[in-house]
C-alpha cells in the first residue's frame, strides 16, 4: 500500500489572485543553456549505456557554469574576444566489466551539437571552450544501480511539487518566448538573439510584459537601424500577444536598458544572439522549472532536475513525475480548480514508494472531496506504478525539463 494522501486545499485560486508574476528564460539564456546541454549529456549517456550494457548506472550530470566569454561589440559585427568556457561537473560512471565508456568525448559532443543546434551564430568549434570535471561515482551510490528489480531505489532524499493547470499568465508567458525564438520569427528578424527573458506582471486583469532580447551586432549599422527594427519587433510582438490572450489591459515593455545617444554601448547589443558571449555566465537549476516557467506564486522545489540520472534520482523523476500526476489529475476528475503534487522520496527506499504523495485541491464551487477522493488516490496509483516507463521516456530525453 503506497502512502498517498488527498486533501481539500482552502486557497484563492491563482487565477483569483490579485497579483501574479512569472518569468521564463528562453533557449538563448545562460543559466537554460547549462539546464539543456547538461540534461542532453544525461540521455546521451544513458543511451550509450543502454546500448552496451543493457543498464543505465549512475550517473549525474547536474552541475555546470557556462563562464561568460570577452567581446567587442560594434555596428556590423563585434568582436570574440575570449570565448565562453563550459564546466560540465559531478559524477558519470566510467568502466562497466572493465569496458571503458568515453564520458568526456560524449559530453564534449553533445555540448557542441546542442550549441549548434540551437544557437544560430554560436560556433562550438570557436567561440566555446569545453572543461569537463566530471568525476568517478561513489562506490555506495552506485551499488543502487546493480540490482536488478526494475524498480531501483532513491539515491537521494528529496521533495517535489508539481501543480496544474497552468495560469494564463503563465501560458502567455510561456508562449511569448516561444513564439520569439520560433523559426518564423527568426526568419524575419535575423538581427535577435535566442537569449530572451520574458517576466509577466498580473493585476487583477491587467498584464505587464517586461521582454529583454538580445540583438545580434552584424546585422545592425547604426543605432538608427537598431530603433527601427527595435519598433518593428514591439509591433510584431504587441500583434501576437493581443491575438492569443483576453486580459483587460496589456502593456509591453522592450529591452528597457536601451538609452539613445550612446551608439552601440547603449543598446542590447551581441556578438552570438546571447548574453554569455560578452556579459552574463549561467548555471544549472538558476533557470525554469519543468513545466517552463518560474512560477513565484506557486510552491516550487528546490531541485535542479536538469542532468539527474533518469531511473533513481528523484530530484528529477519526481520533479517531471509530479507535474504529469497533477495534470492527469486535473483533466481526468471533474470539480477541480487547481491541482497540487507533493512527492517525497526517502534514500534507499522504492522509487514507486515515496514516503508520501499527497495530491492538494482547490475544488469548484460546491464541490465534494469525498466523491472525487478515490478517483484522485487511483490515478496517482496508477502513475507510480508505471514509474519505470515514465523513466524510459526521460532517459530517451522524451520528456522536457526547462
Amino acid at each position: 500500500m503506497r502512502n498517498i494522501l488527498v486533501e481539500e486545499l482552502k486557497q484563492v485560486p491563482i487565477e483569483e489572485q490579485k497579483v501574479e508574476i512569472v518569468e521564463r528564460k528562453g533557449i538563448g539564456h545562460p543559466d537554460t543553456i547549462c539546464d539543456s546541454i547538461m540534461n542532453e549529456i544525461s540521455v546521451n549517456l544513458s543511451k550509450e549505456y543502454l546500448k552496451r550494457f543493457g543498464f543505465i548506472p549512475h550517473h549525474n550530470i547536474d552541475k555546470a557554469l557556462l563562464s561568460a566569454g570577452e567581446v567587442q561589440n560594434r555596428f556590423n559585427g563585434g568582436v570574440i574576444k575570449k570565448p565562453m568556457r563550459l564546466i560540465i561537473g559531478d559524477r558519470a560512471t566510467f568502466v562497466v566489466d572493465n569496458k571503458v565508456i568515453p564520458v568526456k568525448e560524449i559530453a564534449i559532443h553533445t555540448a557542441k551539437k546542442w550549441f549548434k543546434d540551437n544557437l544560430r551564430f554560436v560556433d562550438p568549434e570557436k567561440h566555446v571552450k569545453y572543461q569537463v570535471e566530471l568525476k568517478q561515482v561513489s562506490a555506495a551510490l552506485s551499488e543502487i544501480f546493480k540490482e536488478k528489480s526494475k524498480i531501483l531505489k532513491a539515491n537521494d532524499t528529496s521533495a517535489v511539487i508539481g501543480y496544474a493547470p497552468m495560469s494564463m499568465t503563465e501560458k502567455m508567458v510561456l508562449n511569448t518566448e516561444k513564439f520569439l525564438n520560433s523559426k518564423e520569427f527568426k526568419k524575419e528578424f535575423p538581427e535577435t538573439g535566442e537569449d530572451v527573458k520574458v517576466m509577466g506582471f498580473r493585476k487583477n486583469d491587467d498584464l505587464n510584459l517586461t521582454v529583454v532580447m538580445a540583438f545580434i551586432d552584424k546585422f545592425i549599422s547604426s543605432e538608427e537601424v537598431y530603433f527601427r527594427r527595435k519598433e518593428e519587433v514591439i509591433e510584431a510582438l504587441n500583434d501576437f500577444v493581443r491575438s492569443n490572450c483576453n486580459f483587460k489591459n496589456i502593456s509591453i515593455a522592450f529591452n528597457t536598458l536601451d538609452e539613445r545617444g550612446k551608439g552601440a554601448a547603449g543598446l542590447y547589443l551581441t556578438v552570438n544572439g546571447t548574453c554569455a558571449d560578452g556579459a552574463d555566465s549561467g548555471q544549472v537549476g538558476r533557470g525554469n522549472r519543468v513545466n517552463g516557467v518560474i512560477p513565484l506564486n506557486r510552491p516550487t522545489s528546490s531541485e535542479a532536475a536538469a542532468g539527474k540520472n533518469p531511473v533513481s534520482h528523484v530530484g528529477k523523476i519526481y520533479n517531471a513525475l509530479a507535474f504529469k500526476i497533477a495534470d492527469e489529475i486535473y483533466k481526468g476528475v471533474s470539480g477541480l480548480r487547481e491541482v497540487y503534487v507533493w512527492l517525497l522520496s526517502q534514500i534507499g527506499k522504492p522509487i514507486d514508494q515515496p514516503t508520501v504523495a499527497a495530491a492538494q485541491l482547490i475544488l469548484e464551487k460546491g464541490g465534494s472531496l469525498e466523491k472525487i477522493k478515490k478517483e484522485v488516490r487511483e490515478t496517482i496509483d496508477s502513475e507510480l506504478e508505471n514509474i519505470s516507463e515514465f523513466c524510459k521516456d526521460l532517459a530517451q530525453g522524451k520528456i522536457p525539463i526547462c
